[in-house]
């Protein structure tokens, strides 16, 4: 196992009716803005909800609507206006894993003196980690109304800049607390609930197929998520209201990006990469764009994953018959089948994308020094452009 820093201070409050418990964690005399997204946490009552819960102390009240999915930076300087203007303390995101990353660009942005007027350098410190202090960054605290990023327990962010999707990371913008009831995300769309599902198993499969070192905890953590994922994933898209199936993506949306199963392993995120210059480009889902180039990059990449596709193989799809190539075929289309079932497509064809754009996105990937990725550091541009042509 490597060696491994681990720290996680957000307060989880899970299960129904937690949204109760809101006054009791949100500072009494703050002065709250709450951010969400394109207005169905009002059509559906969760707003009104959660103004109902501030309310019971004497805070003020702020709000500030309309992030997009894949938070523009434009968009998220008009929210931190309204915080510098208003005076607000605390931040409340209301919705996704795009209001929560949004509103984490504007904690950092808000009072972080190096950056005011300057707000667009934020963008350009990636996972090195942008350099502010706990007294600057505005605390913040989340109400989960979509299980996917694990943003909620996390400290990272994805930020828009017209086309461009890049990073934003400090060690103090973890949520203080964040509320996960399953039933706030009953009326969420079937293609987002699915979109969760496979955002959440490949979270995991980034951090879990790479190369063995001895992890095992985390191993077999990473393994009882994939396994919960296909055993509900099916589940809970037909029936929304199922509380037990809804529960378990919640918490495994959780848990996949929260640090634990990453600590002490080697770790890829190529797909992911790869994915957001897909989103960045042509405007699709950044799920969809994971379920494509995901069973690409281990057909590609098979030798170098050689030993943890074996494993996943047999731990995960209970495939013991045959070599260990015929496993890890059979584990890739087990896969692909998977994300078939929750309506999800796994070819760049499938989105109209064809062999011409694959020069576009290799470009996009080196713009952005994007050029050794993966858990060895072996993904290329030439090694991206095999895998998308892996993908067509």
């Amino acid at each position: 196992m490597l060696n491994f820093n681990f720290y996680n201070p957000t307060n989880i409050l899970f299960g129904k009716d937690q949204l109760r418990k809101l006054d009791s964690v949100v500072p009494k005399d703050a002065r709250v803005l709450i951010t969400y997204g394109g207005g169905s946490v009002k059509r559906f009552g969760t707003l009104d909800r959660v103004k109902e819960e501030l309310a019971k102390s004497a805070r003020e009240i702020f709000e500030f609507g309309g992030i997009e999915p894949n938070p523009q930076f434009a968009t998220l300087m008009k929210a931190v206006e309204v915080v510098r203007e208003k005076k607000v303390d605390f931040l409340l995101a209301v919705g996704g894993g795009s209001v929560m990353d949004g509103t984490k660009f504007i904690a950092v942005a808000s009072n972080t003196r190096e950056f005011i007027g300057k707000e667009e350098k934020i963008l350009a410190f990636g996972f090195k980690g942008v350099p502010t202090t706990r007294e600057e960054n505005l605390p913040l605290g989340t109400v989960v109304t979509l299980p996917a990023t694990g943003s909620e327990m996390n400290n990272g962010a994805v930020i828009s800049n017209g086309e461009d999707k890049l990073t934003v990371f400090t060690p103090f913008n973890f949520p203080v607390f964040s509320i996960l009831d399953p039933e706030l995300t009953y009326t969420l769309p079937a293609t987002q609930v699915a979109n969760g599902i496979v955002d959440t198993f490949i979270h995991t499969v980034e951090q879990y197929i790479t190369y063995p070192v001895d992890a095992r905890f985390q191993d077999r953590t990473a393994e009882g998520i994939l396994q919960t994922l296909i055993e509900i994933g099916k589940k809970t898209l037909d029936n929304p209201t199922d509380y037990d199936a809804r529960a378990n993506l919640v918490w495994c949306a959780t848990m996949a990006l929260n640090g634990l199963i990453g600590a002490g392993v080697p770790q890829d995120w190529a797909t992911h990469m790869i994915g957001h210059e897909i989103t960045g480009l042509y405007g699709i889902d950044h799920a969809k764009t994971l379920a494509v180039i995901q069973p690409a990059n281990w057909k590609v990449r098979r030798e170098q994953k050689r030993e943890k596709l074996v494993q996943y193989a047999q731990r995960v799809w209970n495939i013991r018959d045959g070599s260990e190539d015929q496993k890890i075929d059979a584990a890739i289309m087990r896969t692909e089948e998977f994300f078939h079932s929750l309506g999800i497509k796994t070819r760049l064809s499938d989105h109209n994308l064809e062999e011409r754009d694959i020069e576009a996105i290799v470009s996009s990937l080196t713009k952005h020094g994007m050029t050794k990725l993966s858990e060895r550091g072996d993904v290329t541009p030439e090694v991206v452009t095999e895998i998308l042509k892996a993908a067509l």
